[in-house]
């Protein structure tokens, strides 16, 4: 596939992130990570250059999309929230595209064995969260949860920020290729209870696609892939990452999946 247009460096500004959708935050909160690959030791850029052209429309779309776009719910304007970031990793394997998730342990307080993104709070150690202190977080987090190996991640884009009210979370979508894919696997199952990829062709399958059903009314989007159920916050995220990247398929928004009264 030929790739798109790209500036000469490749290399892209960090923006100032902003906005998304209401449902379940980061996962859980640690310290900073460590070894001669983690985020920490690392003088983190966003890079466009040498990206597959299947990402094409992602690069795209991270460029172009507005917080409006993505959800109502913004940062508070006083600066209130807990900064954090996500780590939304596409990959390739056997069945093309795919993302890189996490299911919470059954034993958690917070939202028990629910699908999500590696992520996480900000630590001191991050940084500045206006700049790179998110990139530092989420390769740190998703390093901490999932065993990943940081120096094969190429991150080239961070949506606006998001702000889940439920929580107080604002959250820094970071987007990255893993460009040298490395094991990963629960780290610490009183934490995660799996860690496992989807592939795009699933996530765009109309038969797994679904309106998911809070006990309190709210609709969002949801995925039924890899024995799972993917909702609320990471399922509003993959909902319009598909969308403005133009992979989205039409898919039956009559049919409805019930949460159950701990979601």
């Amino acid at each position: 596939m030929t790739r798109g247009t790209r500036d000469d460096s490749g290399v892209a500004r960090v923006a100032a992130p902003s906005a998304l959708d209401s449902g379940p935050g980061p996962g859980r909160d640690s310290g900073p990570g460590s070894g001669e690959g983690s985020a920490g030791q690392r003088d983190l850029r966003l890079i466009t250059h040498g990206l597959p052209g299947w990402l094409d429309p992602v690069v795209e779309a991270v460029r172009t999309v507005r917080p409006t776009q993505l959800s109502r719910f913004l940062p508070p304007e006083d600066g209130r929230g807990r900064q954090s970031a996500v780590l939304i990793l596409f990959g390739e394997g056997p069945a093309g595209p795919e993302l890189l998730l996490m299911e919470r342990a059954g034993s958690l307080r917070s939202h028990p064995g629910q699908p999500s993104f590696p992520g996480g709070a900000l630590d001191p150690e991050d940084g500045d969260p206006h700049t790179t202190g998110p990139l530092h977080a989420a390769l740190r987090e998703a390093e901490e949860e999932t065993g990943l190996d940081p120096a094969g991640v190429q991150l080239f884009g961070v949506l606006p920020r998001l702000y889940i009210p439920v929580s107080e979370f604002v959250v820094t979508p970071v987007l990255g290729w893993w460009r040298e894919p490395s094991p990963v696997g629960a780290v610490d199952p009183a934490e995660t209870a799996r860690v496992f990829t989807v592939p795009v062709a699933d996530l765009t399958d109309p038969e797994n696609r679904a309106t998911a059903v809070h006990p309190s009314g709210h609709l969002g989007p949801a995925f039924t892939v890899n024995n799972a159920l993917v909702w609320g916050f990471t399922a509003g995220v993959i909902d319009r990452m598909l969308h403005f990247a133009g992979w989205e398929r039409p898919w039956d928004r009559s049919r409805q999946v019930p949460l159950d009264w701990r979601a």
